[in-house]
């Protein structure tokens, strides 16, 4: 549902019709809502504290547009913190299937026969690739800007998933921070991503400690 709970309260509230019956389950249906959320939050936490000694990883897979802390777990959850069974960026991209041009969207395959590599993984760059293009003035939005027009929208973002499970492969092999190249990206922007991932890490348990360095940066020290 779209709505927010005030919308939500403000039309139930004014539906005299309703019968007290779809209000109670309706009320109950909330209650289920509640305790989903609760228990995911739970195993949320759970991750974070089985992850804990891999926490720089995190840190680095989550500062890349379209990846959260989230994704990034799951990520090292798949490929270890280091990718270290995967002598190339080359070799991952082919244990995950992720070809530029696959006929896939969201982890759900368009074409008759499956794709052989980890689904799971590919799932998670489909659905980095839609969120990285939304990033004003990224690389990921330049290319999609490049591409879609003669690729079309689902070919332009299996490429992007491509980009990105290279890019995973750097960031956990060589121990490296992402660095954004595209032109657009104002230090405003970095900085409020910056405070929701730190606020993300906190939640989960993580423990976090902005530091300014030279270049107005955040590093982060675990």
């Amino acid at each position: 549902m779209r709505a927010t709970p005030a919308e939500l309260r403000d039309a139930l509230g004014a539906c005299t019709e309703l019968n007290s019956v779809y209000r109670r389950l309706v009320k109950m249906a909330l209650a289920d809502l509640q305790l989903i959320e609760e228990l995911i939050s739970q195993l949320d936490q759970e991750i974070a504290s089985l992850l804990g000694e891999h926490q720089d990883a995190v840190h680095r897979l989550a500062e890349v547009p379209g990846l959260g802390v989230e994704s990034a777990q799951q990520i090292i959850a798949e490929v270890g913190a280091k990718a270290a069974t995967f002598a190339s960026a080359k070799n991952l991209v082919s244990w995950v299937g992720a070809c530029p041009g696959e006929e896939e969207s969201a982890g759900v395959n368009r074409i008759k026969r499956s794709p052989k590599g980890n689904r799971q993984m590919r799932r998670i760059l489909y659905q980095a690739a839609n969120a990285a293009v939304k990033h004003k003035g990224s690389i990921f939005e330049i290319v999609y800007r490049r591409f879609v027009l003669r690729l079309g929208h689902k070919k332009t973002i299996g490429a992007i998933a491509h980009r990105l499970c290279r890019l995973i492969w750097i960031i956990l092999h060589n121990h490296v921070h992402y660095q954004e190249r595209g032109p657009k990206v104002c230090e405003k922007a970095k900085r409020a991503r910056t405070s929701r991932m730190i606020r993300t890490l906190r939640m989960l348990g993580y423990r976090v400690e902005p530091l300014g360095n030279r270049h107005n940066k955040r590093d982060f020290r675990p």
